[in-house]
């Protein structure tokens, strides 16, 4: 479907019914001065919150032997995509809320999108092998370090990293190979498909399938895997005797769930939809929630419900405080 879709577009932009565009302007949330000024406040503290928290997570599990574990390794890999997540969409966010001039070029419009996709199509599947981690530390606890070797674990992350590659460059390309030709005003913070689609000079139906495909194996099978994989945990968590040793396997898993509910429902009301059926209004909200806001509690639920990232952070405190002691006596 996807090659015979390029395929036609091909077709017309040969016959010249191309892109005469070379810019976007991104509207964003308002344009009320003073609730821009508000706007840049909150999601520049947000940002910075963002990479604080998401750096010290990955500083501790270096740093600690004790977190040298497949369950942190994936942790440290979220944090960095987290990272690069919100770095792709707020900081040019933040300089349009501040600024008169709201244009991106062509170019940086379709790098901004691929990049984006990227990293939310491998964030998506990071989250099945995440699952799947649990699985095999609750399920199979005495084979957990045998079967999650180092060699398995970065091969399901660079498997992770090869959907996100090449299912962005697909989503990216039946997007911009579109024509567009005027108006070039995207209702939106930064350039999403849903957003940009809007604009184009032809008929976006067939990409309304493509997206619904593509939303299908990209968010609801890993969603579907992690939903089996949960089944088998709990029904391996029911049959542990004592009450303590059930609560302690179920808050291994809390965090996780939490984190991919605030992530996939969001991402599959927004992608799985037809383009007519949506708002500006209502995408900017999801895009939020999911891009921003998602990011900005990962590590804080991970941090406030992990006794060990908690002690590891304790313990680094504890120890700049006697160095700082010894060299003060000195």
């Amino acid at each position: 479907l996807f090659f015979l879709y390029t395929r036609r577009r091909m077709k017309d932009l040969l016959g010249g019914n191309h892109s005469s565009l070379t810019e976007f302007i991104l509207l964003g949330f308002s344009q009320n001065k003073e609730i821009n000024v508000m706007l840049f406040n909150v999601f520049l503290f947000l940002y910075l919150i963002t990479l604080l928290g998401n750096g010290l997570i990955i500083t501790l599990i270096r740093m600690d032997s004790r977190l040298h574990t497949p369950m942190y390794f994936f942790l440290s890999v979220l944090s960095i995509m987290d990272m690069g997540y919100v770095t792709t969409t707020v900081p040019q966010m933040l300089v349009h809320l501040v600024c008169k001039k709201k244009t991106i070029s062509y170019i940086g419009c379709v790098a901004q999108m691929y990049i984006f996709l990227m990293l939310g199509i491998t964030e998506s599947w990071l989250f099945a092998i995440m699952a799947y981690d649990r699985y095999v530390a609750i399920c199979h606890p005495l084979r957990y370090k045998v079967i999650m070797s180092p060699l398995l674990c970065g091969s399901m992350v660079a498997f992770c990293g090869f959907w996100g590659i090449s299912c962005a460059l697909i989503y990216t390309v039946s997007a911009m190979i579109l024509p567009y030709c005027g108006p070039n005003e995207i209702n939106h913070f930064f350039c999403e498909v849903p957003a940009v689609l809007k604009l184009a000079c032809a008929d976006t139906s067939l990409n309304d399938q493509v997206d619904f495909i593509l939303g299908f194996i990209l968010l609801l099978v890993p969603l579907s895997l992690i939903i089996i994989v949960y089944i088998n945990i709990f029904a391996a968590i029911l049959r542990i005797r004592s009450a303590q040793g059930r609560l302690k396997a179920f808050s291994t898993c809390t965090s996780h769930i939490t984190v991919v509910t605030m992530f996939s429902i969001p991402c599959m009301v927004m992608y799985m939809r037809p383009g007519s059926e949506s708002s500006p209004e209502e995408d900017k909200k999801l895009a939020l929630f999911y891009n921003i806001i998602s990011a900005f509690l990962n590590p804080i639920i991970y941090s406030l419900r992990n006794k060990d990232v908690k002690r590891a952070f304790l313990k680094k405190i504890w120890f700049r405080k006697v160095i700082q002691v010894t060299f003060h006596l000195i």
